[in-house]
């Protein structure tokens, strides 16, 4: 007989422990909480069901350790909520862990058409449960380059690596694999740093018409490798190729920064999927204004990264791709609508870039920020972050102007040549 013991309040997510897997999640409205295990990747029915009452629960977290579980558990999650006229009926839905440090099913998986109230367990993702080795600085330190000495490339790992030959020219080598042929080249172009275009694991039919997501801006999970840029299927395997790859960044002094989506998600608005927060704790995780999905990011729906366990969601996927991947910075996307309080209020101290600020694991590392967002709100000058750097998309435009031959654009070129002294009151 399986022992279910009261587990840990840490940290979120599943966690192998000497007796088994703790799970714990965050779901501030929940009544009852099941964990679904399955035998395989592909498997449409649980093999086993734990259902978590209230004594599994403290305060928002309900935890769980159940023993005899280790690394390759595959499951999953469905929320009993209470209702209050609002809340939409989620409890048939099976539900990826958003701490997931692997999702699998992608050989049965079908994005939902709607926010329904149908059963999808026969064409769902699961969770994966990984064991967390920490990046090995010791061997691999980060470069640490200065900001004056930086020199960031910014590249898409699939269309970069695309036409690059595998060493056994089954071209079946992955992404990263590929790229590691490529640094060299980087190296001799002077570049220090290279900025990766949304490595988070997204869902590739999230786009309109029948078209594939190729940029990955949806995210389904904020702490996962996306498969497709690996030839394996393995959880634990990606990993440690995508490891290897930092390593080999590290080992030739260029830094590896991550273009992060944390604004919104791949659930869309109302009409969206329910794949993860929002059959968790939409209330929580979204800003919501009488069951109406507010959107400043421009596409469904704006995280409420405000609140404090939504900060502490995020804190903890930085803190993963830093301490067991290794990364060295972050680019936000859109990251001035994670400054919003509610109502999406602009505010003026936003405590998620305090916590950042404060959080000692954080401290070294290069964040850039969008400093608008699809609400009218842009701070480029007075981002409210002291440790955040900008992008400055004024000097984009103007340099595309020049190259394009547009009538007077030589005077706008000749300032963000100098630094644009107009918008940052600097000193010609």
């Amino acid at each position: 007989m399986t022992v279910i013991n009261i587990g840990q309040s840490v940290p979120l997510g599943s966690t192998i422990t000497d007796a088994g897997v703790n799970f714990c999640l965050v779901a501030t409205n929940a009544v009852l909480v099941e964990i679904l295990i399955f035998e395989e990747s592909n498997s449409t029915k649980p093999i086993s069901i734990y259902t978590l009452d209230k004594k599994y629960q403290s305060g928002p977290y309900w935890r769980a350790e159940i023993e005899g579980l280790g690394e390759g558990t595959i499951y999953a999650y469905r929320i009993h909520q209470k209702r209050n006229g609002l809340n939409r009926d989620y409890s048939k839905k099976v539900l990826i862990d958003p701490c997931s440090r692997g999702i699998t099913g992608w050989e049965n998986y079908k994005r939902d058409k709607s926010s329904d109230e149908s059963d999808n367990t026969n064409c769902c993702l699961k969770s994966v449960v990984c064991d967390k080795e920490k990046f090995n600085f010791k061997e691999f330190p980060n470069p640490k380059h200065s900001w004056e000495e930086s020199i960031i490339y910014e590249l898409h790992i699939g269309a970069f690596t695309k036409k690059i030959e595998s060493n056994d020219h089954s071209n079946n080598e992955s992404c990263f694999k590929k790229f590691v042929k490529k640094i060299p080249y980087l190296k001799n172009l002077g570049i220090t740093s290279i900025e990766l275009l949304p490595v988070f694991c997204f869902d590739p039919n999230d786009a309109p018409n029948g078209l594939d997501n190729f940029w990955g801006y949806s995210p389904i999970n904020w702490f996962t490798p996306h498969f497709e840029y690996f030839n394996e299927i393995s959880p634990k395997k990606i990993r440690q190729e995508f490891k290897r790859f930092v390593e080999e960044c590290h080992k030739n002094k260029i830094e590896v920064i991550l273009d992060v989506v944390y604004n919104h998600t791949s659930e869309g608005n109302s009409n969206g999927p329910v794949l993860s927060w929002k059959g968790i704790d939409e209330n929580l995780y979204y800003f919501l204004d009488k069951n109406k999905f507010q959107d400043v990011s421009g596409c469904g729906n704006t995280i409420a990264a405000n609140r404090s366990l939504v900060r502490k969601l995020i804190i903890d996927s930085l803190k993963c791709w830093v301490n067991e991947f290794g990364i060295d910075g972050f680019r936000f996307d859109l990251g001035i609508a994670l400054t919003r309080g509610e109502n999406l209020i602009p505010l003026d101290n936003p405590p998620l870039f305090e916590d950042i600020e404060s959080d000692p694991d954080l401290t070294e590392i290069k964040l850039i920020s969008e400093p608008w967002d699809c609400g009218g709100l842009y701070k480029i000058k007075d981002f409210p972050s002291k440790t955040t750097f900008t992008w400055n998309g004024h000097f984009r435009d103007d340099v595309r102007r020049f190259w394009k031959g547009e009538e007077s654009t030589a005077w706008d070129m000749s300032d963000k040549i100098q630094g644009s002294p107009s918008i940052y009151d600097l000193e010609k």
